[in-house]
């Protein structure tokens, strides 16, 4: 198995668009909407996004990982005493899962197939 490595940040705003623009404004980020609820940032240094589902609010900036057998690190998270907390979902692009270390943070690992 390759080891996955970080690939995108995401983070989590109840006012999608003023976040979008302050990141613009501020940083001079582009961003490319996907719907109401998402943009994508597109050259801000890491790939990356902003969630303005509310449904899915995160306070705190969703580090997620990129894998080629989204499975097998899976099974990895569970053996290594993670806990998924957010089954393997297909989305615009791929599939994800989400889990929670032991010291409480919680990542997501994607893929492409």
């Amino acid at each position: 198995m390759t080891h996955p490595k970080i690939d995108y940040v995401e983070f989590s705003s109840p006012a999608l668009g003023a976040s979008r623009d302050f990141f613009a404004k501020a940083f001079g980020w582009s961003f490319q909407d996907y719907g109401p609820t998402y943009a994508a940032m597109t050259n801000a240094g890491v790939d990356g996004g902003i969630q303005g589902d509310a449904a899915e609010a995160n306070t705190a900036p969703l580090v997620i990982l990129k894998a080629d057998d989204l499975e097998a690190v899976e099974t990895a998270v569970k053996a290594a005493g993670g806990v998924v907390v957010r089954p393997i979902f297909a989305f615009p692009g791929g599939r994800r899962f989400h889990f929670r270390e032991p010291g409480g943070n919680e990542l997501a690992v994607w893929s492409e197939k």
